[in-house]
């Protein structure tokens, strides 16, 4: 047992049994550590804050950046007359109103190419199963109004395959044009889906339909069918097939060697529908420019997704969700 003095009286003053003296040095240093710790993290959270600021910064140029090339890729065509050229528009996979075949793209491809004072013809090059007939319909129309209206001549040249509601798009035009090896016709409509009924039965499932009206759920894949909807379904269909083949007749005219399968939804590959009146002669797209247009110059007027459309689906959604949160979380970022 130690003894120490006290100061003031002079008198030695024993600690209590067991009791050690503590060290002078003890609580400056838990101190020292305590605030040394709170520094580390201090120092922690201001390097997540500026990593943090910094990745929102880079989501807000690279839509600064997508934004200012969707500006200047934008096509700008002259009002002056152009230099004399074969106008050229591409009619490639399902025609369909979200396609790049779209009527609502062709359309103003077509007006853009009609208008243009170069150009001395236009040619469609069709690769193209078909698709609806009213977007088919639409696009046909609007050849025979530009037609008329610019007295300009249309050329089809078809590829790989020229197939239903393609064949429909090309009959508008003066002449078509073939390789040996083309699929073209298929000259009809359909209709299709499945049914349910037979599987739902094995396992036991009920189908509940309620409708208001009696014809509402005609033609529903899970319920037995019904003949009259299936008489008035095939009634429709063979309406749509007789205004294809009204329309076939009036593009092809005389040209048309009628058989009993050209309407029946066959196809035949270029030679065989050459003999039979589909298509008019062989030749590819530089063939028709340099030898029957005479404007060896090609333009493509067919409407593209430009560098911003193919950067934004090449990132997809999670680059738009990034830009969004950047933007709203940048400014009070900074606060």
């Amino acid at each position: 047992m130690s003894t120490t003095d006290d100061p003031r009286s002079g008198a030695r003053v024993e600690p209590a049994f067991g009791q050690a003296a503590a060290p002078a040095t003890a609580a400056p240093a838990w101190s020292a550590n305590l605030e040394q710790l709170a520094q580390d993290m201090l120092r922690e959270r201001r390097a997540e804050r500026r990593w943090r600021i910094f990745f929102r910064l880079c989501w807000l140029l690279l839509v600064l950046v997508v934004i200012s090339v969707a500006v200047t890729s934008a096509p700008v065509r002259s009002a002056a007359k152009s230099a004399p050229h074969t106008a050229l528009i591409e009619v490639r996979g399902e025609i369909a109103a979200d396609s790049e075949a779209s009527a609502e793209n062709l359309v103003a491809a077509l007006k853009s190419a009609f208008e243009d004072h170069g150009a001395q013809a236009v040619v469609l090059r069709i690769n193209s199963p078909g698709g609806s007939p009213v977007q088919a319909g639409i696009i046909n129309d609007e050849i025979q109004r530009l037609k008329k209206l610019h007295d300009k001549p249309v050329y089809a040249v078809v590829e790989e395959m020229c197939a239903s509601g393609a064949y429909y798009i090309a009959v508008a035009a003066d002449e078509i044009y073939v390789d040996k090896a083309s699929l073209v016709g298929s000259i009809g409509v359909l209709m299709d889906g499945f049914g349910f009924t037979g599987t739902m039965e094995k396992l036991g499932v009920e189908r509940r339909l309620l409708t208001a009206g009696e014809n509402k759920g005609m033609l529903d894949p899970f319920s037995p069918q019904n003949e009259r909807h299936k008489a008035y379904a095939k009634a429709m269909i063979d309406q749509i097939h007789q205004q294809f083949i009204a329309v076939v007749k009036q593009g092809r005219g005389e040209r048309l060697k009628e058989t009993p399968d050209t309407f029946s939804g066959l196809f035949w590959n270029g030679e065989e529908a050459i003999k039979l009146g589909l298509a008019d002669k062989t030749g590819n797209l530089d063939f028709v420019a340099r030898e029957v247009v005479k404007a060896e110059e090609i333009i493509d007027y067919t409407p593209r997704e430009n560098v911003a459309e193919r950067l934004a689906k090449r990132f997809g959604a999670g680059v738009g969700a990034g830009a969004v949160k950047a933007m709203r979380e940048f400014a009070p970022q900074l606060r």
